[in-house]
């Protein structure tokens, strides 16, 4: 048992606590989602520009969301023996790193390097997304839904900010005399580097080792083996299988088509919109979680699961339909993220509810594992789909994924049900 764990904090202390670190994780997060979110706006454009086809176009999107992928275990593991803070800062220092790269790599026109670039930029995508479950350790167990939605809706702030500032990024990069599409990228790593700063100074006590959730002493087992044991725990159990299926099929359906939406608005000859589109897609994001969060809570996470799923669908239905009704893609892009907000708060909360507290940590880190792979394999295929079939095929096939975690979800509410476990959990 640890230090912390003797002292037997008071209720009120423990509230406390968690008001201190939801409003440094807020602080920290906007600087993160802004840098996030408006290279999103550029790397397909600049991709693009950089080979000369859309073909490829999805790999810059698939190597951020990678490198967010493969840090996932192994910060997750850090964080085990070492607390939320430390893995959060040298997280978010590796991806201001790596934002400089892309930066370097683009300008120079170098796609390889660019690449790597991405790949290490994907860190600060990592410990963006490890926050929800900083606002998660402190709460409550009904709680935690809204503790998770309160942290995805202040990300709203710096990723509407992010596309929405990016010309005005795009025009200082060109008063360095640098490509059109850098500026963006200097922004992020400056962005990332300012919330690694905030972690580092203002998140103390450390959430985690608060709970008693650190073990200085944790085996440190190779991420594979650690993804294997991970995977044991969840499949053991209905809920947590349907968590990670939520989140990982929500960010594939919606990466799939946002990665493609501004090339194929520049087919269309809406180019200089796009930058607002993805504005509102990612306000479909984040500015909703709040109510996400408070209705995950009242009406269960298996209902919200669904509901997102059926949200999700009909956001790339009207995807499509705007290639008949160009007003469309707002809404379309809108419903896509507001989708992804249900499913991700969700999925975020049923699985971290339905694991032991011993293997919390690491089921969530093998979460956002396989959220971000199959987030990386729709962004890279993305460009693909829409080269060789249009990007109605894409928003189709995003459809039918939807289509398909909601009869998931029917099953496993129903699987639920006869093994006696709440369906609202």
């Amino acid at each position: 048992m640890s230090t912390v764990e003797a002292t037997h904090p008071s209720m009120d202390e423990y509230q406390d606590q968690q008001r201190r670190t939801l409003n440094v994780i807020r602080l920290a997060v906007v600087p993160g989602q802004a840098a996030a979110a408006g290279s999103a706006a550029v790397v397909s454009l600049l991709a693009s520009d950089m080979l000369g086809n859309d073909r490829l176009a999805g790999l810059g999107s698939a190597a951020f969301t990678l490198g967010a992928a493969v840090i996932a275990v192994p910060l997750s593991a850090y964080m085990r023996r070492r607390g939320r803070r430390p893995g959060l800062v040298l997280a978010l220092a590796s991806g201001s790193v790596g934002a400089a790269i892309a930066a370097t790599g683009g300008q120079l026109r170098w796609f390889p390097l660019f690449i790597v670039g991405m790949f290490v930029f994907g860190s600060g995508q990592a410990a963006t997304l490890q926050a929800r479950y900083v606002a998660a350790d402190l709460a409550h167990e009904f709680d935690k839904a809204r503790a998770i939605g309160a942290i995805v809706w202040i990300g709203t702030l710096g990723a509407v900010f992010g596309p929405v500032f990016t010309p005005l990024e795009k025009d200082f990069g060109e008063w360095l005399g640098l490509d059109e599409f850098i500026g963006p990228y200097l922004f992020a790593s400056a962005l990332f580097l300012l919330g690694a700063i905030a972690y580092a100074t203002m998140l103390r006590p450390d959430p985690l080792v608060l709970v008693g959730g650190t073990d200085p002493h944790a085996e440190r087992a190779k991420p594979i083996a650690q993804v294997r044991r991970s995977y044991s725990v969840i499949r053991s159990s209905p809920g947590a299988m349907l968590g990670i299926v939520a989140m990982a099929g929500s960010q594939a359906a919606m990466v799939g088509v946002m990665t493609m939406t501004p090339p194929h608005m520049k087919d269309h000859a809406q180019g200089d919109l796009s930058a607002l589109v993805i504005a509102v897609h990612i306000l479909g994001m984040f500015g909703l979680a709040p109510m996400v969060g408070r209705f995950v809570d009242r009406a269960g996470a298996v209902r919200a699961i669904q509901l997102g799923a059926i949200v999700l669908g009909s956001g790339t239905v009207a995807a499509v339909i705007a290639g008949y009704v160009p007003a469309m893609i707002f809404i379309g892009l809108f419903l896509l993220g507001l989708g992804w907000n249900l499913g991700l708060i969700g999925g975020t909360t049923l699985l971290t509810t339905s694991v032991p507290h011993r293997a919390r940590v690491e089921a969530q880190g093998t979460g956002d594992l396989t959220l971000s792979l199959c987030g990386a394999v729709a962004a890279f295929g993305s460009g693909f789909v829409k080269e060789a079939a249009g990007y109605h095929i894409l928003a189709d096939a995003a459809t039918a994924l939807a289509a398909a975690m909601l009869v998931y979800a029917w099953l496993t509410q129903a699987r639920m049900g006869r093994a006696g476990i709440a369906a609202t959990a």
